[in-house]
């Protein structure tokens, strides 16, 4: 349960990347940006939830589902809602600092929805 070690609900981008990659990652990185900023560019390895269906209800996509989350989005206004949304339906839950932006600008790989190098749009 690291996401809650530490009093602090944020993660750093480098403890995002550490924490949801390599062979058995101990969460699951969530990308809750629209649908075309997702295909434009995100996270190798994220998952996709659209904050807008959080907000609606949807659930989860399986891969995410009883996993403990960090959630991202461009800049961290959007994943901090996702957070506290999820958190209200119990999941174990940290936003990221930054979001993609922070990503991007520590040199962590973005893909497009083609696996190319993709863009922050």
């Amino acid at each position: 349960m690291f996401l809650f070690r530490r009093r602090e609900q944020r993660l750093t981008v480098g403890e995002a990347r550490a924490r949801t990659s390599g062979d058995r990652p101990e969460a699951v990185l969530l990308d809750v940006r629209e649908k075309s900023e997702w295909r434009a560019g995100h996270a190798s390895g994220a998952v996709h939830a659209p904050l807008t269906g959080l907000t609606a209800g949807a659930a989860l996509p399986e891969e995410a589902q009883g996993r403990p989350l960090a959630v991202i989005c461009r800049s961290g206004h959007r994943s901090r809602q996702a957070a506290r949304i999820l958190a209200a339906r119990g999941a174990q839950v940290k936003d990221v600092e930054g979001g993609m932006n922070a990503w991007a600008a520590a040199g962590f790989p973005v893909v497009d929805e083609r696996g190319n190098s993709g863009l922050i749009a």
